[in-house]
């Protein structure tokens, strides 16, 4: 016997009602054996599509945006000691150390991808996966307690050298300070030698290049812009005079972690033999000087040095060969000779007339004897 059968007081209406919802109760029954991303819920006989193809309720998802990144906030890489706090739960205290792919193993979360991210950022992401799981409002506070990913190399006459830790963003300047200066040998420029990193603003690579102006006299090196971006392994130099004394920030160009700043040795001249004051005397702008020059710094020749015997020694840079040039220094002396220039690590060596010395040595005992007797008998 039917359903409708036994509804003796049913009318047309409502057999048509419990049709209807015979027919929607067996849909449904059909629907669940189905996938979930490709169930259709119908609707008085109308299907609407699943919720994957329409993009107005994807975009009411909830998201978290993390904070952009500027050019005085340093990134977490490998290597660095972190000390996370959790303020609700204690017991979640941890001090971690970011591994070489850049992820913390962190309690109930796993792994946690952290490099690349600032602290305040990986706070974000610990407060959210937090408060996605186990808490309600969770407070996470992100320290680095030791830096090991941001390393810079100070090298060359400075008077310590060595590789410095740097948060951010530094200036040239700023490392020549964290090495305590210039050496006493030091050249008249200074090299930053670009590395593989780059710092960020707003998401984007950012860093500059001094460039002369070409509309600047000759030999100048005034910066006349700077470019939008830098090239890994790009070797820039600056001048030193120029960084010291001038007041453009140009000069003092951004320094970031991967960088290495050189500092390069001046030029020396070596002065030894018969001269008043042997030595060795920086070429403080690497400029090239002459003998004459030489013998001032060496504050002249002695009584007993044989001028016309004197030698420039070079050593060749290519062969690392030493060659001799005789130099009469009394022709120099007396204009009629060319005044040779010396080049960085040149040796000029005047050497002393052992006749001369013994004459000398004779005529000052001689004189310091008469000088006594005249005394005795006076």
């Amino acid at each position: 016997m039917s359903i409708l059968a036994l509804c003796p007081y049913s009318n047309r209406r409502s057999q048509i009602f419990l049709a209807m919802a015979l027919l929607w109760a067996a849909g449904s029954i059909r629907a669940q054996g189905l996938p979930a991303d490709k169930r259709a819920f119908s609707t008085g006989g109308q299907s609407k599509e699943p919720s994957s193809h329409r993009p107005e309720e994807s975009s009411k998802a909830p998201s978290h945006t993390l904070p952009e990144l500027s050019d005085s906030e340093s990134r977490i890489g490998p290597d660095d000691l972190l000390e996370i706090t959790v303020f609700e739960a204690p017991d979640l205290n941890r001090t971690l150390r970011v591994s070489a792919n850049g992820e913390i193993s962190f309690q109930l979360l796993g792994a946690v991808k952290a490099g690349g991210l600032t602290p305040r950022q990986l706070e974000l992401i610990l407060q959210e996966s937090l408060r996605r799981t186990y808490m309600k409002d969770p407070h996470v506070g992100v320290f680095v307690r030791e830096l090991q990913s941001h390393p810079v190399s100070v090298v060359g006459a400075v008077k310590r050298p060595g590789v410095f830790q740097i948060r951010g963003t530094k200036t040239v300047l700023e490392l020549l300070s964290m090495a305590e200066g210039l050496a006493d040998d030091a050249g008249d420029s200074v090299l930053v030698m670009r590395g593989t990193s780059v710092s960020r603003s707003n998401g984007k690579e950012k860093r500059g290049t001094i460039f002369p102006d070409a509309n600047a006299g000759a030999g100048s090196t005034a910066p006349s812009r700077i470019s939008a971006e830098e090239v890994p392994g790009e070797i820039v130099e600056i001048n030193l005079k120029n960084l010291m004394d001038s007041v453009n920030p140009a000069f003092n160009l951004p320094v970031h972690p991967g960088d290495i700043v050189k500092v390069p040795r001046a030029g020396i001249v070596y002065v030894v033999g018969g001269v008043k004051k042997p030595g060795g005397f920086v070429l403080r702008n690497n400029e090239n000087i002459t003998v004459l020059q030489a013998l001032a710094l060496a504050e002249g020749l002695t009584r007993t040095s044989l001028k016309s015997q004197a030698r420039i020694i070079h050593t060749d840079k290519g062969t690392s060969k030493r060659i001799e040039m005789p130099i009469d220094l009394g022709k120099v002396l007396a204009s009629k000779s060319y005044d040779t220039l010396l080049q960085p690590n040149d040796i000029l060596f005047i050497p002393d007339s052992s006749a001369k010395s013994a004459f000398y040595r004779g005529a000052e005992a001689v004189l310091s004897t008469a000088t006594g007797v005249a005394i005795y008998r006076w």
